[in-house]
């Protein structure tokens, strides 16, 4: 089956897995769970709710200039892998709908500076460079094809619409792959932020968790705080508790207690970077959980888009760790909670394969050695079809 879509002078394929998003519009109307909206492209501009403002307060900033989406990325109003590739591909359009270029020659060397503006925000996240490469690729094809500029920058807005309208889709695809390893009944334990907010569809990790429920699975969700942006209190428990979901939040240090305890039946992390041997970059704390998960039994799972993988490294330690600010440790909402010492920072740690039981990707499960694994579906030419969505 085949979708034909933007612009009306190029065609993309899609598999079955794009009309889940269309299927969803439908299924909301009668059955609604709420779905957080992080960005969209509008005639006024490239909206964002703003992340860092949740859950106290719900704040959107419309930007116009690629400059603006380039620090909202850096500064985290949006933030999540596959989000953040979405944010990168309305930027560059953004960019290039508003350039001043007379021609296309004058055009190019604008356009790579815009990309380059963009790939200096955040280091782990794949999903950028991912999304930079593909509106690069598109604008060769449409530079090559015409001198219109009118054309060029249609074709570049309706390619970035593409992406994001691509994320919905592998969300539902990797949600119905992943739930089908969910327990009947019990608690999951997830990590961060996968949800909506961090990719712009219904979610990764947190996609897996809701198609879950909607086929009848009985779960009750552990949320670890994440500190220390609390991306997990903030950001997760917000959206579970939306959308009906029940959960409990946790302090990071509480894991290994409900890990032991608590009768968890899995754990499911979204990811930053897959790297070709499996190993996976994720907000920092997954590590720590998939080895006490390990310890206890427990199935640990990457939810990721295949757009996530990183083939071109062997191998985790070739991952670069984003280092951010000392004061996000050692203040909180501007108030200081620690004295005037030295604080550490890294962004992300990484997973090594050997503790992930399985990854799922929009193209099927990924199970070791993943290094023939991540490979094979790499190859897949187009999104394959989810397992059978019926019963939800």
């Amino acid at each position: 089956m085949v979708l034909r879509a933007f612009p009306p002078d190029r065609e993309h394929s899609f598999s079955v897995a794009a009309f889940a998003t269309i299927k969803r519009v439908v299924r909301d109307i009668a059955n609604p769970m709420y779905v957080a909206q992080p960005i969209e492209w509008t005639d006024r501009g490239v909206v964002m709710l703003d992340q860092r403002r949740l859950p106290s307060q719900e704040i959107h900033h419309t930007y116009t200039d690629y400059r603006e989406v380039a620090k909202a990325i850096r500064s985290m109003v949006i933030r999540g892998a596959p989000a953040i590739g979405v944010a990168a591909a309305m930027g560059a359009a953004l960019g290039v709908l508003h350039s001043s270029a007379k021609s296309v020659q004058e055009l190019r060397p604008e356009f790579t500076e815009i990309c380059d503006v963009l790939a200096e925000t955040r280091p782990t996240a794949v999903d950028l460079f991912w999304a930079l490469d593909r509106m690069k690729a598109r604008f060769v094809e449409l530079t090559a094809g015409t001198s219109d500029l009118e054309k060029i920058k249609q074709g570049m807005v309706a390619e970035a619409q593409l992406v994001h309208l691509e994320k919905k889709a592998t969300d539902e695809a990797i949600g119905r792959y992943g739930a089908e390893l969910m327990p009947r009944d019990g608690r999951v334990m997830t990590q961060c932020n996968a949800g909506a907010l961090a990719t712009g569809g219904i979610g990764t990790a947190l996609g897996v968790i809701r198609v879950a429920i909607e086929q009848g699975h009985k779960l009750h969700i552990l949320v670890p705080e994440t500190r220390p942006y609390l991306q997990g209190a903030r950001l997760t428990a917000w959206e579970l508790h939306r959308g009906g979901i029940p959960l409990t939040l946790i302090t990071d240090n509480m894991v290994g207690h409900f890990l032991k305890t608590g009768g968890v039946g899995a754990v499911v992390t979204g990811a930053d970077r897959i790297a070709a041997n499996g190993d996976t970059a994720n907000k920092i704390g997954t590590y720590q959980i998939a080895v006490l998960a390990k310890e206890n039994n427990v199935p640990f799972y990457i939810a990721a888009p295949v757009s996530t993988f990183d083939l071109s490294i062997p191998d985790g330690d070739h991952i670069p760790i984003e280092q951010r600010a000392a004061s996000e440790v050692t203040h909180m909402q501007g108030v200081s909670i620690a004295p005037d010492v030295h604080a550490a920072h890294p962004a992300f740690d990484v997973t090594p394969a050997r503790y992930i039981t399985a990854i799922f990707t929009e193209r099927g499960i990924a199970r070791p050695p993943y290094s023939e694994a991540l490979r094979a579906l790499a190859n897949v030419d187009r999104v394959a079809a989810a397992p059978s969505a019926s019963g939800r």
